[in-house]
């Protein structure tokens, strides 16, 4: 058995916005065609009723053609959630490994993200030194920006 991951599926409350501000910080790229999908196949398999999705696939950067995607979808209709911590139960955060930590995490508050936690360095003993920080998108989501410099 052949087991690869594929994607990640991100709800936004405004798919475009969203999926842009992904490719200018991050440098995803938009995997076409648009999604725009509905139909008793999607009630089914989503158990809503009169359920549509409209969005994109994004590539996300280091991996290449086949490389996984950020799937930026947005329901309608759309439930709403409390806000994620990183300490709430399930999926928590997504990361991206970065040349300059500072940089992102500014280019991330010039296009409405914001600062969920601190600039922050650690040795990490058989591992190396990690920098990071978390931060949110412009709807929430948690992202930590990170770099290591490795033990050689």
């Amino acid at each position: 058995m052949t087991t690869r991951y594929v994607h990640t599926n991100l709800i936004a409350r405004d798919w475009q916005r969203l999926a842009a501000f992904y490719e200018a910080v991050f440098g995803c790229v938009p995997i076409p065609p648009e999604r725009n999908l509905a139909g008793m196949w999607l009630d089914q398999a989503t158990g809503i009723t009169n359920a549509r999705l409209t969005g994109i696939h994004l590539r996300l950067p280091g991996y290449g053609d086949n490389g996984p995607t950020l799937e930026v979808f947005q329901y309608d209709p759309l439930d709403e959630r409390l806000p994620t911590q990183p300490n709430t139960a399930g999926f928590a955060h997504i990361a991206f490994a970065v040349d300059d930590v500072a940089t992102v995490v500014s280019a991330v508050f010039k296009l409405g993200g914001s600062a969920v936690g601190k600039l922050t360095r650690r040795a990490i003993p058989g591992v190396g030194q990690l920098m990071f920080q978390y931060v949110a998108d412009p709807e929430g989501n948690i992202i930590e920006i990170q770099k290591w410099d490795l033990n050689q």
